[in-house]
Parts: structure tokens; sequence; C-alpha cells
């Protein structure tokens, strides 16, 4: 465990100055798998919570940003010093730390965390639909997604007297890059005013295809609630994910929103958003001028 005291960071080096008044030098990837290992340990007996096991794992995806910005000649998207300090304060306070990370980043899921100078076996996935690109490289890595393929969708309530259940079809989402995108999936949420989860969270499996500027899901969300029982102001997110192979995380590239009063039977296509996902929707910016939107279709369910 890391109990920082001071953080800074002198060329490709990281210099933490521990409580116990020693200097140690990591690199910021080497000190990422340290972070990450902490982050993804199982034992009963580790001093946190899974929220601040979250916050370490996204902590340690901004240092292999860090890291990969330090070794690429390209200046675009890079991860500099200046967002390297922003950390500084959430490390040292890890266990009181309650606000929302300034990073739209996500921890690397299922990476196989392996002691300082192990070397690393991946077996890369083939990836047909893009020619195999990224598979194979340094920067991709397996399992990217907790149950990406299949995505983590739930089975439809069971129907309720006077009650309505909403059925969404995903049909498809416009992008100008649509083809570029790497394992894209779409996670849906149901919110409150104050971004208050009011349903279970559900991840579609990752796209059947890319086509032109579409990305088709054709995917099936039942809402984990019945309509009458959604509170006053409540909205269906949508946020449109992919992997990143280069930064070596899955990003949210954009989001969408349907409101209580669009809940009406048959299609309909909504804006896309520019992330970060403002789930209290007070800072919204279009992504795009162009006529490119997420389309959907919904069916109800009443007895």
């Amino acid at each position: 465990t890391f109990w920082l005291t001071h953080f800074l960071e002198l060329g490709c080096v990281c210099v933490f100055v521990l409580c116990s008044r020693s200097t140690i030098f990591f690199s910021p990837s080497r000190l990422a798998r340290h972070l990450q290992k902490e982050a993804q340990s199982q034992h009963n007996n580790s001093e946190f919570t899974e929220d601040q096991k979250k916050t370490i794992a996204k902590i340690a995806t901004c240092l292999e940003l860090r890291s990969a910005a330090l070794q690429s000649t390209q200046s675009q998207d890079e991860f500099k010093l200046e967002d390297l300090k922003k950390l500084e304060p959430i490390l040292k306070n890890i266990l009181t730390y309650n606000k929302e990370f300034p990073f739209d980043v996500q921890p690397v899921p299922l990476r196989k965390i392996l002691a300082p100078g192990e070397e690393e076996h991946l077996e890369f996935e083939e990836d047909d639909e893009e020619g195999g690109a990224g598979a194979g490289s340094p920067d991709s890595f397996p399992a990217r997604v907790p149950g990406a393929n299949k995505g983590t969708l739930l089975p439809r309530l069971p129907s309720e007297p006077g009650m309505t259940l909403l059925t969404i079809n995903i049909e498809k989402i416009g992008l100008k890059d649509a083809g570029q995108c790497i394992d894209p999936y779409i996670t849906v949420s149901v919110k409150d005013l104050n971004g208050i989860d009011l349903t279970p969270v559900q991840d579609t499996p990752v796209a059947l295809r890319k086509e032109d500027t579409y990305v088709h899901f054709n995917v099936d969300i039942e809402i984990q609630k019945h309509i009458e029982r959604l509170t006053k102001g409540a909205a269906i997110f949508f946020e449109f994910k992919h992997y990143k192979p280069k930064k070596r995380f899955t990003s949210t590239k954009c989001f969408a929103f349907m409101e209580m009063d669009e809940i009406k039977p048959g299609a309909i296509v909504i804006e896309l958003y520019k992330k970060p996902t403002d789930f209290k929707r007070k800072k919204l910016q279009l992504l795009t001028k162009k006529p490119l939107y997420l389309h959907l279709h919904q069916t109800l369910h009443k007895e």
C-alpha cells in the first residue's frame, strides 16, 4: 500500500516520498502495475473499499497513459504532466476521496499483474472485422471488457396489473469514424436528476457490425423498473464505449439520453453529446453538427 506525502515526476520517473521518509523511484508504468495489483486484490483484509479500488485502478490507467505519452513523439491527446499532478490529492486522500474522478478513463480490466522483471505472455484476439487491427501488438490486451462479448443484459421483469414495462431496441449509432471503433458496446443506465442509479446498469454485447457511418447493434434492453415507478425527472442514458489499443483502456466516446416524456412506442432518434457523460444534464455539448444519431425503437408492455 502506498501512503503518499509528495508526488512529482523527473523525466520518465515518478518519485514517491513515503511516510517512512524513504524515497522510492518508479517509472509510471511500474507504479501502475503496483496500483493495479492492489485494485484487483481479492483478499478480505484489504484496507480499501470496492469504490476506492476503482479509483486506484483509474489512477493506474492514468499512469499508463502518462507512460505512453512520454514514449510518444506525437503530442495529440497525450496525458500531460499537469494532468498527472491532479492525481496527487486523490492518492494522498484515497481513504476519504469521494469526488468525481477528474479524467474520463476506465480501469484496465482483468489485466494479468506480474512481478517486476516478469515477462508478459499475452494471447491476442483476432479481429477479423478490422483486418486484425491491433492484434498481437504490445498495446493490445485480451478480455478488455468483462463480459463484453456477451454483455450484461438482464431479462424482462415480471408483469404487474396496470404497470408498464419498457423494451428498448438499440438499432444503430451514427458516427463519422464508425469503422475505426474497436469492440464497441453501449452501457445503459437509468438515473435520477442527481445522477443516481435507479436500476442496475447493463452493457450490450459488442456490436454486430460496422457499416459506413454506422455501428449496428440490434439488441433489446429491458428496463429494470416499471415506468410508473421511475422518479420525476429520470432519464435513460446510453454511453457508447470502445477500446483504444494505443492507450490500453476502454473509453466513452459519446453519450445520449432519453427523458420520460420521450417514452413512446415506436422509433426514435436522439442526439449524441460529447463526453464526459453528464448524468445531471447541466453542461451538454453536441458531439457533431452532422445528422448522426442514436437510433432506437421502443416497445411498451402493459397488462
